[in-house]
Parts: C-alpha cells; structure tokens; sequence
C-alpha cells in the first residue's frame, strides 16, 4: 500500500540525503507497527540506506531486541521519553546504522489516561556519533490512522534533522 504523499516526499528525502552523505538509518517502532520503514522502502534505492528495522510493539520485544531495561519500562511506562531514547540507542547498538528513530505512543482509540492521552508519542533520535534526543508530540482529536500516519511523518522529519 503506498503512503500518503506527504509522507512519500519526506521518505523520498531521507533516501536521497542519506544515499548521498553514504549513511544507514534503522527504525524501532512500537506504536505504528513497521510503517515507519515501509514509507523507506517503498522508495527505489532504500535497500543502499535502510538498514533494518524493529518493530517491538510489546515491551517484552523493547527489552529483547532493543535492550531496553524492564525495570525502566515498568518504572516509566512503554510510552515515555526514556523508553523512545533507550530504543533509539538499541537500534543503533543492535545494527550496521548511522542514525536510528523510535517510536512508542497511544494511536488510540482506546488505551489513554489523563497521564498518557490518546495521540501522545514519544519519538528518540541516536546517531552512531553519539547524539541522542527525544521528542514528545500529542496528535489529539484525530483517528488511529491519523496518529500513525502524524507518527510516521515526524519520525522522518527527525531523520532528515541530522542528514
């Protein structure tokens, strides 16, 4: 299925800067489920940038395929800007990439709490340099698709920040 055109152009952007600076990008994604690196690969010539991604959509997955600590996750909650960091860093520690971006929030409809509403994501930003850092949005009053697709288009924004 072809991503939105907004989304298509950001995608098509993180592919020609990365393919031109010679830099690999992984994704790990909790709450949009691998679209995220299906809006790369849908792009001719992602396979030269597009490392890997990991789509660790239960904190059992954050934890074993990220290295993300559980006590953290228990402590701060799936969706926090310590857990998006820490998943951010596994990536980057867990493949052959330059820049890494994570994802974990609450695309709705249900699950929300006063604390962590319906359309809060978290996103984390690591670089193999050492730069790291996290972002908190809301997209509020919109479906489930729009929180996602809201998610998808920021993470590559993030991406194309330190390209």
């Amino acid at each position: 299925m072809a991503a939105p055109l907004p989304v298509r152009i950001l995608a098509q952007a993180v592919i020609t800067r990365a393919t031109a600076k010679k830099l690999m990008v992984a994704t790990a994604e909790s709450c949009t489920g691998g679209m995220i690196g299906a809006a790369l690969t849908d792009i001719a010539g992602s396979s030269a940038v597009y490392e890997r991604g990991f789509i660790t959509y239960s904190n059992e997955a954050k934890a074993e395929l990220l290295g993300v600590p559980m006590p953290l996750i228990v402590r701060r909650g799936a969706v926090s800007g310590e857990v998006a960091r820490e998943m951010a860093r596994g990536a980057i520690r867990n493949s052959r990439a330059d820049i890494a971006v994570a994802v974990t929030g609450v695309a709705g409809p249900d699950g929300g709490t006063p604390d962590k509403p319906v359309g809060l994501v978290w996103f984390g930003l690591a670089t193999r340099s050492g730069v790291s850092r996290i972002e908190r949005r809301i997209f509020a009053g919109g479906s489930r698709d729009f929180v996602r697709t809201k998610t998808v288009e920021t993470a590559l924004r993030l991406i194309l920040s330190v390209l």
